[in-house]
């Protein structure tokens, strides 16, 4: 039978084990709360970070030498976009205005062209239905950018012919995944469908969208 000195000791210290352990929790507490999650217990392993499942997927990618074209007004898009591109093996060509871009696109025929909706003089929509109405130039799949909220209501209303949609700013990862969203057996970008020549009501050119404002 334990003596009362005893019991008084084995309590004491009781105390102070529970006392440490709580000043330990407090410590892990304030932790979570500085760095916005838990701090790793001790003896627990901690989860390994969630990975994008987009991510995990390998990228489809387009054959060497593809051939794109940009359409952008500011310099510094063009410059990113085909940085982006060039690293993936593209050959780029750059156009800063709608009749730049019309006359690259029948000179060079690209395999696939990101337009820019808000152009100095007339808009990405004129030009996406200048090359549509061209037999020349309808079958190039082209991706619509935009950073202009007006321009992106205006081209989900409308959708004149255009294959798709790339808001700004937009990652490398997005460039590609709209791309490889394009991409055919032999991995060329290709439209899903092309309307028969003169079809203009379902080439979606039938009705010309209101100018933008810039």
């Amino acid at each position: 039978m334990k003596s009362p000195s005893q019991c008084g000791c084995s309590v004491a210290v009781s105390f102070a084990l529970n006392a440490i352990e709580r000043e330990i929790v407090g410590i892990f507490d304030s932790i979570r709360s500085l760095f916005g999650k838990a701090a790793p217990q001790p003896g627990i392993e901690e989860a390994p970070p969630i990975i994008n499942e987009r991510r995990k997927r390998k990228r489809q990618n387009a054959r060497d030498e593809t051939r794109a074209l940009i359409v952008d007004d500011s310099r510094t898009v063009v410059f990113a976009l085909k940085k982006i591109l060039r690293s993936a093996g593209f050959i780029t060509f750059e156009a800063l205005d709608a009749d730049a871009a019309i006359d690259l696109a029948r000179a060079e025929k690209p395999d696939l062209i990101f337009l820019d909706i808000i152009l100095p003089g007339a808009n990405g929509f004129s030009v996406l239905r200048t090359l549509r109405r061209d037999p020349e130039t309808r079958h190039i799949p082209v991706i619509m950018i935009s950073g202009n909220e007006q321009a992106t209501e205006l081209f989900f209303g409308s959708r004149i012919g255009a294959d798709d949609f790339m808001k700004k700013p937009f990652s490398r990862f997005e460039v590609f995944a709209r791309i490889e969203r394009l991409l055919d057996s032999d991995m060329v970008p290709r439209r899903k469908a092309v309307p028969p020549e003169g079809d203009a009501e379902k080439a979606g050119l039938h009705e010309a969208p209101p100018p933008l404002s810039t």
